[in-house]
């Protein structure tokens, strides 16, 4: 089979995403105090972002005869980014902590899939990554200043 390891890495991301994306919904929905005005509608934009490279990369697995995970049940079976009932209890400055954290598991995971994609041909693919990857990149350095702290992705 072609491509196998990227479409490993593209589920990986996949599963990943979804989760991430309700992650940022559940501190979109439990979000009050200090700068709620400035950062509820940041965080929707993060889940339009999020949901752009879910389905952008669902869809190339399916062109590369892959299948991509599509049940929840999966992706809380294989998720690897932390989740925790949702709560009032965080401060805003815990919230967007949090969200970077799994920002910085999922740069992991594309440069994992940036390499995959590239060690087996995949160009097409590895292009999408690199666009996606660059966006997520961007997102930590403005998660990151927002708290005053630089992005360090190249930690």
């Amino acid at each position: 089979m072609k491509y196998q390891e990227t479409k490993e890495k593209l589920n990986e991301l996949v599963i990943n995403l979804l989760h991430m994306h309700m992650i940022v919904r559940r501190h979109h929905w439990y979000m009050r105090g200090s700068q709620f005005l400035k950062l509820h509608p940041y965080l929707d934009d993060l889940m339009d972002e999020l949901d752009d490279q879910i389905d952008g990369l669902a869809e190339r697995l399916i062109t590369i005869d892959g299948s991509p995970v599509a049940t929840l049940r999966e992706v809380v079976q294989l998720n690897k980014i932390p989740g925790e009932k949702g709560s009032w209890d965080f401060t805003n400055t815990q919230r967007l902590e949090k969200i970077i954290s799994g920002y910085r598991y999922l740069d992991k995971l594309y440069e994992e899939a940036l390499e995959a994609s590239d060690k087996e041909g995949d160009y097409s693919t590895n292009d999408i990554l690199t666009g996606f990857h660059t966006d997520l990149e961007k997102r930590l350095w403005m998660l990151t200043a927002e708290l005053g702290q630089a992005p360090d992705i190249d930690a």
